[in-house]
């Protein structure tokens, strides 16, 4: 059993005053449910959209929401609660940000409890904010949230979609889950060190048609590729997912083109990787198609006597790899790390991933993987049991050393 990251971290969930408010329980939860400790840090205008006691409930910690106690009668309190909890955490999350707060950090205000808490920070600062579509495009706004990533913090920033007021546009809080990813990323160690680089990533399965119904197909699910795709957009990237069948979901932000077979995998690679800079084909794409599909399904008492196959296109060796990088995957069952070498050779890749799919917990359908991590150069490195998110990070810092 892996362990996760955020188990036994340390997390401050630092909440401001607007409607997207309710969604910070939902965070809690999660970052809870994954192990971690968790203290809230409310301003008093987030009180005004849900409870510190619910907050409290969820956390299985106190709510602090004022600098300085209530009242005084009971005598003086000499607690310096904002440099105990600056020095406990391991990170603070404040989910959702206003366009109020923002302001506030980036031009060093500390006048409630939540910003006087950000300002003795030792930890590394995530900010997921939210606003209406104006007040989020404001250029002021845009100008503090630059300021606030170019002094290192971390910012998930909003999503398209409908808003509280009934517009549509940038400015809702971002996914529970992509908020929860950056999370595990910056504990992870991690940064947006990607920016400016523009990622082309294949992920899943082709599907090869027989008739209407029938297809000729693998296990791939496509978690694997899903994860390098939200890795490197976390790590700052401009990415392009070009996807077989899959059921996992992907952040709005990544360009998802859908294809079903090779020959489509093929065509989409082809058009897309002129504008890109890096590609990783973890598709899992199928060797073979038949030669003939039937426009009609075909009835059992009219099965054909045999299915005559033809070869599928191999992608990666037809590409014109020039000033690219190129990663390639590799699923051995025998001879693993000899036939990798090979496919690395014989495609002309700078590197390779051998995946070994008779390993327990490793392979298709699996949310964990074990890999070994080869490069042109000769370089070759093992990971242990991880997270598929955790190995799609390890892949992209080892894509860094490549030219």
């Amino acid at each position: 059993m892996t362990k996760d990251i955020i188990t036994g971290k340390k997390i401050l969930i630092g909440i401001t005053g607007c409607i997207a408010a309710y969604k910070s329980c939902l965070i809690v939860r999660e970052l809870k449910k994954r192990g971690a400790e968790i203290k809230v840090v409310m301003t008093p205008s987030a009180a005004e959209f849900i409870t510190p006691l619910t907050l409290a409930t969820l956390s299985g910690n106190e709510v602090i929401m004022s600098t300085f106690p209530l009242s005084n009668k009971s005598g003086t309190n000499l607690s310096t609660w904002h440099i105990d909890y600056a020095l406990w955490a391991d990170l603070m999350l404040i989910a959702p940000a206003t366009v109020n707060t923002i302001a506030k950090i980036a031009h060093g205000f500390a006048d409630n409890a939540l910003t006087t808490l950000v300002s003795a920070l030792r930890s590394q600062l995530i900010i997921a904010p939210a606003a209406d579509v104006d007040m989020y495009n404001n250029p002021l706004n845009k100008e503090n949230m630059s300021k606030l990533e170019n002094l290192g913090h971390y910012i998930v920033h909003a999503e398209r979609g409908e808003l509280a007021s009934g517009l549509e546009g940038e400015g809702r809080l971002a996914d529970i889950g992509k908020i929860v990813d950056a999370v595990e990323l910056i504990l992870s160690g991690y940064k947006k060190d990607f920016s400016g680089k523009k990622i082309l990533v294949t992920a899943g399965p082709t599907y090869e048609d027989i008739d209407p119904v029938r297809f000729i197909g693998n296990r791939s699910s496509g978690k694997m590729g899903y994860q390098l795709a939200k890795a490197a957009y976390l790590r700052g990237a401009d990415v392009t997912l070009i996807s077989g069948p899959s059921s996992e979901n992907i952040y709005p932000e990544i360009k998802k083109i859908n294809i079903r077979s090779a020959v489509e995998m093929q065509k989409a690679v082809n058009k897309e990787i002129v504008k890109k800079d890096i590609l990783i084909m973890a598709a899992a794409v199928a060797d073979f198609r038949p030669e003939k599909i039937s426009h009609q399904k075909i009835k059992r008492n009219k099965k054909p006597s045999g299915i005559i196959l033809n070869e599928n296109p191999d992608i990666l060796s037809s590409l014109t790899k020039k000033e690219k990088i190129v990663v390639g995957f590799a699923l051995e069952t025998n001879d693993a790390i000899k036939n990798a070498k090979q496919k690395l050779i014989n495609k002309k890749l700078d590197m390779i991933v051998l995946n070994s799919p008779d390993k327990k917990g490793t392979g298709f359908e699996y949310d964990t993987n074990k890999v070994t991590i080869i490069k042109k150069s000769g370089k070759q490195v093992n990971s242990s049991l991880q997270s598929k998110f955790q190995i799609a990070n390890k892949i992209l810092s080892e894509l860094k050393s490549i030219r």
